[in-house]
């Protein structure tokens, strides 16, 4: 009995991470946020905030806060300095360098550790440079990838919650599916009834049939034998008579001939006397033929008896035991399929007995109309989030033209500065890289606070959402706490799927679904739906079996032979079938003539040739004639009769000694099979019926014993139930909060080395920009020149630079 199989959904291919994502930027930001927040997960704090427990501005509470949020509080002020100091002190510089101060006066002291010097801040500002490159690219792949992120997550959401539906839907339809192969075995039991003529009929036959079939065939096998050695005792008898026929007419013309020789030799005379005819006689006695007619009479009789039809009709009335069970057990039949029919409706039950069932359905509602205003609020999302993808690239391309200051002011200073040239005599190219150093400096006095206020709300944004959020959820932390704090308290997972007196745990179906376990287990069904009395059939069960106890199958009387017809075997047993042949047979190895008649017809041939008497002549040669034809009709008729008698006896010897040991068998059996018709039929027969009741009822065992593992084992894997969940935090932590939180980090990092670049930038400035007082020092003379026009003192005043 095959049962349909149970497959599984095929599910959408899981969503993947947009592409661009930096592994070891956020493996930097994880490492920064874990020493920014090293505190614990605030379980408890964060229970009594939500409920509102506890006032945030409580002394006791703020202060637990501020403990707790120390690390970002650390960071907020540094930003802020950093937004406060940044503008100040380049307005402060800017002031200075007006008045001439800060290496606002163009003149620049040479000595010996010049280029040592120059080159020392070339490098440092080309690293500086080349960390704020390194910043800027990550900036601008985090801000991408901040806008892909989003809008790949309403992607992966819908895939997700279509996954869900899908596994939510195929719950009632695989028990659907269960509840239905119930018409397998009802419909299999239904066919066993309606044919149980032939099923039940051929197991009887088979039981009872072992014991009357193996009777009737050895009784068939022996009246085919007795009816072998009738037909051959008849070819003897027939055989043997005819035979004695032809000796009888050979005797005589024999007789006759050598009469009629004789007188033919005594008239030739002296030259026939050597002739010799006294051997012209029959030499085989065939009237020692044994008589048979004693038991060509007892096999006469057996044969008359008509034993052959007595057993074919005990054979059909066998036969006829389907037909006879058939109309037998009508009633049994029509009681046995109104209680499959009760099967059937009671398995059909089980479906409104599992409540989960019907709340799966107001899940699916609820995803569809999760997915409806996510589909709603995607073109908001997309449209606010490309004002920030425009922003971000706005700061990034600020960080971008300090960093292309920096790059051309390192290029061009370097191909036009040289060395022995007078700083007033610089030329235009290395002037220019020193022009946009300052322009570099410029820039990072009047945007880096910007750059810092972005970095410091997004800091403080993402860093709380992966502290507070995705670290504990991707540890496992955030499932305990919804189910250990108070917060959820009223929230019964067991209740909401109508689950009464169950202990269903958020943590407890996550872990199941990770490891892909059926709905049984994980919704712990077993305490509330009782599966064994669902299942329970043995009320109709053990009322086809009451009927079936109620059956009463008989055969028809079978009668294998009288008493006169077994007398008969016994007499033709005992009566010995097989007579003497053996002094009979060896009158058939003799020869038909004691003389040889062709020799004898030569011998006169010859007398004929030498008498010259003309009628003595003719007369041998006509008795030599006779001769031959007499030979060759021996040669003709007695061979072939000789023959069959041969084979008739033969065929005598080799079958009659075992028909009277084969008699004694057959009725052995017979008697043994009539016995056990008698005796223990009716038991064989009831047995039998057991037996196909026992069939018939382990259809109905095989469905339950299948229905029960695979509600338990294979209905509702609920891996999706999981990745639900796994991609819930990709989509809000691996997608977003880790893109947002490497984009603050990317222009924080460049926020914090323009600071020296800042200042190494002022430094070699100085060293390509073309100044207005020389300085000129010789290394061998140690002299120092100063031009004549050097202002040696000014009095501090704002004045245009020239």
């Amino acid at each position: 009995m095959a049962m349909q199989n149970l497959l599984q959904p095929e599910y959408q291919p899981e969503p993947v991470p947009p592409a661009g994502s930096l592994p070891g930027l956020t493996s930097m930001v994880h490492s920064f946020l874990g020493l920014v927040q090293p505190n614990a997960f605030p379980a408890e704090l964060l229970t009594n905030l939500i409920q509102q427990k506890n006032d945030i501005m409580d002394p006791a509470v703020y202060k637990e806060v501020l403990v707790y949020e120390v690390g970002f509080l650390v960071c907020t002020a540094i930003g802020l300095l950093f937004i406060v100091l940044m503008p100040l002190v380049g307005f402060c510089f800017c002031c200075c360098r007006c008045c001439g101060n800060c290496g606002g006066t163009m003149y620049q002291k040479q000595s010996k550790h010049t280029g040592c010097q120059r080159r020392a801040l070339f490098l440092s500002v080309l690293l500086v440079t080349t960390l704020l490159l390194a910043g800027n690219v990550c900036a601008f792949i985090s801000n991408d990838r901040v806008s892909r992120a989003v809008n790949g997550s309403f992607g992966a959401l819908n895939t997700t919650l279509d996954n869900l539906s899908i596994f939510i839907r195929s719950i009632p339809q695989q028990v659907d599916i269960i509840i239905d192969n119930s018409n397998v075995p009802v419909s299999q039991a239904n066919r066993s009834l309606q044919d149980i003529g032939p099923i039940l009929g051929s197991r009887i036959i088979s039981a009872v049939g072992e014991e009357t079939y193996g009777a009737l065939g050895s009784a068939m096998r022996l009246l085919e034998v007795t009816d072998l050695v009738e037909q051959e005792l008849r070819a003897v008898n027939e055989s043997g008579q005819r035979l004695q026929q032809l000796q009888g007419e050979l005797t005589q013309n024999l007789s006759s001939l050598q009469e009629q020789i004789n007188r033919t030799l005594q008239s030739c005379g002296h030259p026939c006397s050597q002739v010799s005819v006294s051997g012209l006689a029959p030499d085989a006695n065939f009237s020692m033929v044994p008589d048979v007619s004693s038991q060509l009479e007892l096999l006469s009789n057996l044969t008359s008896a008509n034993l052959s039809a007595v057993l074919q009709q005990a054979n059909e009335t066998l036969n006829e035991t389907p037909r006879r069970v058939e109309e037998q057990v009508q009633k049994v039949v029509a009681d046995a399929q109104s209680q499959l029919a009760e099967v059937r409706r009671k398995i059909g039950g089980v479906r409104s007995e599992i409540p989960v069932l019907d709340t799966l359905g107001n899940v699916t509602a609820m995803l569809d109309s999760i997915a409806k205003q996510a589909s709603d609020y995607e073109p908001q999302v997309t449209t606010y989030d490309s004002y920030r993808w425009i922003v971000g690239i706005c700061l990034c391309c600020l960080v971008l033209l300090i960093v292309l200051c920096y790059l051309l002011a390192l290029v061009l200073g370097a191909l036009g500065l040289k060395p022995s040239v007078l700083p007033i005599e610089r030329s235009c190219l290395s002037n220019s890289g020193g022009e946009f150093f300052m322009a570099g400096v410029g820039f990072s006095f009047l945007f880096s606070w910007l750059l810092m206020l972005l970095v410091l709300v997004t800091f403080l944004l993402g860093g709380n959402v992966y502290t507070l959020v995705c670290q504990p959820w991707h540890r496992g932390q955030l499932l305990q706490f919804l189910e250990t704090s108070e917060l959820t308290a009223s929230f019964n997972l067991s209740k909401m799927l109508g689950l009464q007196g169950g202990t269903v745990s958020l943590s407890g179906v996550y872990n199941n679904c990770q490891h892909n376990e059926p709905l049984w287990h994980t919704l712990q069904l077993g305490q509330a739906v009782p599966l064994d009395e669902l299942l329970n059939i043995s009320q109709y069960t053990g009322k086809i079996n009451a009927a079936f106890d109620r059956l009463n199958i008989s055969l028809d009387p079978i009668t294998f032979l009288s008493q006169s017809q077994k007398q008969m075997l016994r007499d033709v047993g005992t009566s010995g079938l097989q007579p003497n042949f053996t002094g009979f047979l060896q009158q058939l190895e003799r020869n038909v003539t004691q003389q040889d008649l062709l020799a004898l017809a030569e011998q006169l041939e010859a007398l004929a040739n030498v008498t010259d008497n003309a009628t003595r002549k003719k007369e041998l040669r006509q008795e030599a004639s006779e001769l031959r034809q007499i030979n060759g009709q021996i040669g003709s008729r007695f061979p072939p009769e000789t023959q069959a008698l041969k084979r008739s006896i033969r065929t005598l010897q080799a079958t009659t000694p075992q028909v009277p040991a084969r008699i004694n068998d057959t009725l052995q059996q017979i008697e043994d099979a009539q016995t056990f018709l008698d005796t223990r039929a009716s038991e064989s027969i009831k047995n039998e019926s057991q037996a196909f009741l026992n069939t018939l009822l382990g259809y109905f065992d095989s469905y339950i014993a299948w229905a029960k593992r695979t509600l338990t084992e294979e209905v509702g894997r609920c891996e999706p139930v999981a990745k639900t969940t796994d991609v819930a935090e990709t989509v809000i932590c691996s997608y977003v909060v880790d893109s947002l939180n490497g984009f603050w980090f990317s222009l924080g990092w460049c926020a914090m080395f323009l600071l020296p670049g800042v200042i190494l930038a002022v430094r070699l400035a100085k060293f390509y920009r073309r100044m207005k007082i020389a300085d000129i020092y010789d290394s061998d003379r140690e002299a120092l020149a100063m031009s004549p026009s050097a202002t040696l003192f000014k009095i501090p005043r704002v004045e245009m630079k020239k």
